[in-house]
């Protein structure tokens, strides 16, 4: 599956082929960011809520009429002393359950992004704090306005250190705390999971994927949903040879199999 913006779903090829036609034949699954991005949280500086639910029904019609199956929503929480306030949560959490019905009521797949920023200088056990308590407050409220909960998607960031964090643990310590959080706060019977990559470097991202998959049998399958982290050395490669888009490829191929093959374990 491929994730498209407003602007790229509605885009075609020099010869004046439609992506969403050209994705199709190759039996890839189109999405859709409907999400309109970030506003200040009134009364909570420093803190963002998403907006887009005005008008999302009649956009996810004309979304699913052009070929999409699926799309996405994001939230986004720092970690800091005074956040991610629990304010903020309750927001984000009553807003991706109003996008989850929607999208399924229109007949397509909701993945919920609740992203806890990699930014900051926070220790791995304050982000497995703040991801528990997020995924507390989130679950009871796509359950309590009746989401089909196999039929939704979690985007998740990992348990993690904050990226300025003097002291980072190590990989192996990421892929323990984040399969407990996920046993302990995410219901069984959720489609499916997907980390984002978030601020990682490629190598990170694909490491701390492949561990995941050594922590037995798990209930839903892990999966990836990277951009950064497959796209980063494509674009740094054809900011300098836009003569080359073979080689183009050929990076992005290879990054897309190293993430293939640490989502089963096997990097």
């Amino acid at each position: 599956g491929i994730i498209l913006y407003d602007e790229t779903i509605r885009q075609a090829d020099k010869n004046g082929k439609k992506f969403t036609e050209i994705l199709k034949e190759k039996k890839i699954d189109i999405g859709i960011k409907v999400d309109q991005g970030l506003i200040d949280f009134p009364d909570h500086p420093s803190e963002k809520i998403t907006q887009g639910l005005t008008g999302l029904a009649e956009r996810l019609r004309e979304y699913k009429s052009m070929g999409a199956t699926f799309a996405k929503w994001r939230c986004v929480y720092n970690i800091s002393e005074t956040t991610p306030s629990e304010d903020l949560m309750r927001e984000n959490a009553s807003t991706l359950a109003k996008y989850a019905l929607t999208c399924q009521e229109a007949g397509m797949v909701p993945i919920i992004e609740p992203e806890i920023l990699i930014e900051g200088e926070h220790s791995i056990e304050q982000c497995d704090k703040v991801t528990r308590r997020n995924f507390e407050i989130l679950f009871p409220e796509l359950a309590a306005l009746g989401v089909f909960m196999p039929g939704i998607i979690l985007k998740t960031s990992m348990v993690i250190s904050g990226k300025s964090a003097p002291d980072r643990a190590p990989a192996e310590k990421v892929a323990e705390m984040t399969i407990s959080c996920l046993v302990d706060k995410v219901p069984s019977d959720i489609g499916g999971i997907v980390f984002l990559s978030g601020g990682q470097s490629e190598e990170e991202a694909t490491i701390h994927l492949d561990l995941k998959h050594k922590s037995g049998n798990l209930p839903w399958n892990l999966t990836f949903s990277y951009s950064r982290a497959i796209q980063n050395p494509v674009l740094k490669y054809w900011a300098d040879n836009r003569g080359d888009p073979a080689g183009a490829q050929k990076i992005f191929l290879a990054r897309a199999q190293a993430s293939s093959l640490a989502s089963v374990g096997k990097y």
